[in-house]
C-alpha cells in the first residue's frame, strides 16, 4: 500500500539582489531585484508502507527542502503532495499524529531539562494516555538502551545519547511515517551503529515507513534496500542500491599480491591497472570479464593472494553527481 505520493513537486526561491558599494544598496532598498533559486524541480516518487528509502544527495541538491515539504513545514511551489493520505502543509491533527521529522542537526529537547521531562510534554501534546505513555516509554528506552539517562539534564548527555533521546521523543506517539535528515550526523562508529539497529528494529517491529537521508553511506547500505538520488533539484536515479552499482559501477577491482614483482607492460594484457605499490596490484575489470581474467591471471602469474570487491558506494555515488547523469528508472 502507497503511504507517500509525490507528484512533480517543485520548490523556488526569490532570493534578493544586492550590487556592492552606495548605489547598490540605494538600489537594493528602493527598487530591489530578485532571481529565482530551483531547490526542488518536479520531483516525484512513490513510497510503500514499511518501506526504508535512503535519500541521497550533495550538500545543497535539494534534500531537506523536499523533507520539509513532505513535513508540511514549507508549502510547494508546484506539485503534489499526499503522505498517510494527507496534504501535508495543512498541517491537520490527524496528519501531525501519523509522522515525524527528526534532524541532526536541531533538537527538541529542552536543553537544561531531564529528557524525561520533555517527554511528558510531547505525550501532552499528542495526548497519549498516561498508562500507554509509560508503556511506549519503556519499550522504546528498551529498545535505545536509555534507561537511567532519561533523568539526566540532556546537556549533560553525550551526543549518541541525545540523539538516541531525539528519537525516543519523535516516536513517542508512533508515527506511521518517520522523516530522517543526517540522523547520525556527528556521532561516532558505535553510536552510529546502535542508530541503525534501533531504526532496523523499529521498522521491523511497527512497519513504520521511514525516508532517511545521511552523507554516511554506511546508514543507508545498513537500512535501505531502495535509494532516491537527487542532484541540483532533479532526481537522477529512483530504484534499488544493488541496481545502482550493477548500472553505475561495471567494474570490480581484483586485489592481486604477486611472489615477486612483474613489470607493469606484462600486466596491462591482463586487464586495466588502477595501481601498483611493490608487489600488489590492482586491476579493475567489466563485470562479464571478471572469471575469465582471474582465470588468466591465476595460469600466468605467481600469486600469493587474490580478492575481488566492489568499487566503495561512496564512490559510485560521488562519480554519478560530477558528471550529473541523469536517468530516473
Amino acid at each position: 500500500m502507497t503511504i507517500v505520493v509525490v507528484e512533480n513537486l517543485s520548490k523556488v526561491y526569490p532570493v534578493a539582489i544586492k550590487q556592492p558599494g552606495l548605489k547598490g544598496t540605494l538600489t537594493h532598498f528602493f527598487r530591489r531585484q530578485y532571481r529565482e533559486v530551483k531547490a526542488v524541480q518536479d520531483v516525484s516518487f512513490t513510497i510503500d508502507t514499511g518501506e526504508m528509502v535512503g535519500f541521497l544527495g550533495p550538500n545543497g541538491a535539494g534534500k531537506t527542502t523536499t523533507l520539509k515539504m513532505l513535513t508540511g513545514l514549507i508549502h510547494p511551489s508546484r506539485g503534489q503532495v499526499r503522505v498517510a493520505g494527507y496534504v501535508p502543509f495543512r498541517r491537520q491533527s490527524q496528519f501531525l499524529q501519523k509522522t515525524s521529522l527528526v534532524m541532526g542537526q536541531k533538537q527538541q529537547l529542552l536543553w537544561d531539562l531531564p529528557a524525561l521531562d520533555s517527554l511528558k510534554i510531547n505525550a501532552a501534546v499528542y495526548n497519549i494516555p498516561d498508562k500507554i505513555f509509560q508503556q511506549r516509554l519503556g519499550e522504546l528506552s528498551e529498545m535505545l538502551s536509555l534507561g537511567a539517562k532519561l533523568t539526566q539534564p540532556v546537556r549533560k548527555l553525550s551526543l549518541g545519547e541525545r540523539m538516541k533521546a531525539e528519537l525516543l521523543a519523535a516516536l513517542l506517539h508512533h508515527p506511521k511515517v518517520l522523516f530522517l535528515d543526517e540522523p547520525t550526523l556527528g556521532l561516532d562508529v558505535n553510536a552510529q551503529a546502535a542508530v541503525r539497529e534501533f531504526l532496523r528494529e523499529y521498522n521491523e517491529r511497527y512497519q513504520a515507513t521511514i525516508l532517511l537521508t545521511s552523507h554516511y553511506m554506511a546508514d543507508i547500505t545498513a537500512l535501505c534496500k531502495r535509494v532516491l538520488l537527487i542532484h541540483q533539484g532533479q532526481l537522477m536515479y529512483d530504484g534499488s542500491l544493488d541496481e545502482l552499482l550493477e548500472r553505475f559501477a561495471p567494474c570490480r577491482e581484483v586485489k592481486v599480491e604477486l611472489a615477486h614483482p612483474v613489470p607493469e607492460i606484462e600486466l596491462t594484457k591482463f586487464a586495466e591497472i588502477e595501481g601498483i605499490e611493490g608487489q600488489e596490484v590492482r586491476f579493475l575489470v567489466p563485470r562479464e570479464k571478471l572469471t575469465t581474467t582471474i582465470a588468466d591471471i591465476l595460469a600466468q602469474l605467481e600469486v600469493l593472494d587474490l580478492s575481488v570487491s566492489e568499487p566503495p558506494v561512496e564512490d559510485v555515488i560521488a562519480r554519478l553527481f560530477s558528471t550529473g547523469v541523469v536517468g530516473v528508472n
